[in-house]
């Protein structure tokens, strides 16, 4: 069963145009670099992203969303808890001191499962 995680970002007030535009090109370039340590091959099936364009004004400081798509429970469960490319990209980006993301969010979900 596919599963869509949704992640959402908003950056410190200090970071850099040339900062944040970095962090989200590695956050899609995470598709080609996670790889299955059993296979050595790609698991991510899409990833997407963008900055907000929301006239609703219910952002709460998040400027910044990607849809990563995985086939199954188990590869996002690979990705969140094992995959060494996002455990790199998490620590660079969000958890290190100087990180430039002040605040995440993550949503997963099965299309169609209430």
């Amino acid at each position: 069963m596919p599963v869509n995680h949704v992640v959402l970002f908003g950056f410190k007030p200090d970071a850099s145009s040339e900062a944040i535009m970095q962090c989200c090109q590695e956050m899609l370039s995470l598709k080609d670099r996670c790889t299955l340590a059993s296979t050595g091959k790609p698991y991510i099936m899409a990833s997407k992203g963008g900055k907000d364009t929301s006239i609703e004004g219910l952002q709460n400081g998040l400027t910044h969303v990607f849809v990563v798509d995985f086939a199954s429970v188990a590869d996002r469960d690979y990705y969140v808890k094992e995959d060494e490319a996002h455990r790199g990209f998490v620590e660079k980006w969000v958890t290190t001191p100087g990180a430039i993301i002040a605040k995440a969010v993550v949503v997963d979900f099965v299309p169609g499962s209430f």
